[in-house]
């Protein structure tokens, strides 16, 4: 009993060290949340000649309940004046991918704030 007792702290610790390793890999590989806006493409900059990704917007996105968010993104081409976009964003690499949606695909939040 004694012996189990000497080492309890250890067992404690390795679980909170796994429990945190999951924790992290949860927020930074798997959980992404989803975004909407709307291209302007007053908003683009050429950042590359010579890369693939010689575009980047920084525009104005909403989460399903309608809170705003700054994002970035990069894209190889400049896109369609005023489509909606989809975007798939991580917490620290930001927006990983993007996808056209038509207006009605919007969440109502989403369509309220950009009075649609």
């Amino acid at each position: 009993m004694e012996d189990f007792k000497e080492k309890l702290p250890i067992i404690i610790a390795v679980i909170i060290v796994i429990a945190l390793m999951a924790l992290a890999y949860y927020f930074l590989v798997v959980h992404k949340d989803i975004y909407y806006t709307q291209i302007d493409n007053t908003k683009i900059e050429e950042v590359s000649k010579s890369d693939d990704m010689k575009y980047q917007y920084t525009l104005t996105a909403y989460d399903k309940n309608g809170n705003k968010k700054e994002v970035q993104f990069k894209t190889t081409r400049e896109l369609r004046e005023g489509a909606y976009l989809e975007l798939e964003v991580m917490q620290l690499r930001g927006v990983i991918k993007w996808k056209e949606v038509q207006p009605e695909e919007l969440p109502d939040e989403v369509k309220k704030v950009m009075n649609i």
